[in-house]
């Protein structure tokens, strides 16, 4: 009986923390049902991307920054045998930088080309969203994955009512959602030199306030110096708050509709991640799921075991 008393309870603690810890080493994974995703990306890069309408900890930053952060954070937390592709918008269409890749396997990869991107990447100056949009889906229509598609809404130069994108031959052909980037509030779009330094912001004079293409949608009578050839627009200057940015939320959304995408507005990691796991763009699959934490547990608690009287004498005595 005094030997049983005298048992250390210590060494089969002990040994179980060990084995414990070499299970970790063995990397042990579980098959279980997990919602797996399939996204390609495609992100705004015209300069009223780099308006700076997201709060950081100190200043606010832009809205290409905060994309590319919250994308950052996005893939660090995608179940495994998920996938991304990523590609870029600018002018009058989407260009893909690389197909879906799986997220755990190549996510430094995924990650790097993510934080590289810039708006100096942009091969030209205008924005034309909807034309941008009508070319992804042109893209990607025979693609398995879903088309997660990044901008403000504003279009630069304003287009021409008359000349409007038409979705009719691409509506539903592929699914995903539109992702509306800035604040509801106008704010001014930075100006940039030749060696990408901020120059102030652009004036009511730097930017076009319509557009100046094919034949005027307005009342001829109504047009000031207007001419059906030589100036179908008119003679005089048109100013207005193009110059100015915000989220053009009405206009993303008549473009989700014609297009058959969904809408949602980019606020913070949790809403994105809410609208993916909500807007039925998951996909149900059996996935080998990581479960070293059981073993690490268990030889926490081992151990938990052995220090902790010790611990609680320490503590009574004093």
């Amino acid at each position: 009986m005094s030997d049983l008393l005298k048992f250390d309870y210590r060494t089969p603690c002990l040994s179980v923390a060990l084995f414990a810890m070499l299970i970790l080493w063995l990397r042990p994974m579980a098959v279980q049902k997990s919602p797996t995703y399939n996204f390609t990306v495609i992100i705004d890069i015209t300069r009223s991307m780099n308006a700076t309408d997201y709060p950081a900890d100190t200043q606010a930053i832009s809205r290409l920054e905060h994309v590319k952060n919250t994308l950052r954070q996005l893939i660090a937390q995608l179940p495994c045998e998920s996938k991304i592709g990523l590609g870029l918008f600018t002018e009058r269409r989407s260009t893909l930088l690389f197909e879906p890749l799986e997220v755990c396997h190549s996510f430094a990869e995924i990650d790097a080309a993510i934080s590289h991107i810039d708006w100096r990447m942009a091969w030209a100056a205008d924005s034309n969203i909807a034309k941008g949009l009508l070319s992804t889906l042109d893209m990607l229509q025979n693609s398995d994955s879903q088309i997660i598609f990044i901008t403000d809404g504003q279009e630069a130069p304003p287009v021409n009512p008359n000349y409007r994108a038409d979705f009719s031959t691409l509506k539903n052909k592929a699914k995903g959602l539109i992702l509306g980037a800035g604040g509801l509030a106008a704010v001014p779009i930075p100006k940039f030199d030749e060696q990408g330094k901020a120059n102030g912001f652009y004036t009511v004079d730097d930017v076009p306030h319509r557009s100046s293409f094919g034949q005027s949608n307005l009342d001829p009578s109504q047009i000031e110096g207007y001419n059906a050839r030589n100036a179908p627009f008119g003679s005089a200057a048109v100013k207005g708050t193009e110059h100015l940015t915000a989220l053009h939320e009405d206009y993303l959304k008549q473009l989700a509709t014609e297009s058959g995408l969904a809408y949602a507005r980019l606020t913070d990691l949790a809403a994105l991640q809410e609208t993916l796991q909500t807007g039925s763009l998951a996909i149900e699959k059996p996935v080998a799921t990581d479960v070293r934490w059981q073993p690490a547990l268990l030889a926490l608690a081992m151990l938990a075991l052995i220090y902790w009287p010790r611990f609680f004498n320490l503590r009574r005595r004093s």
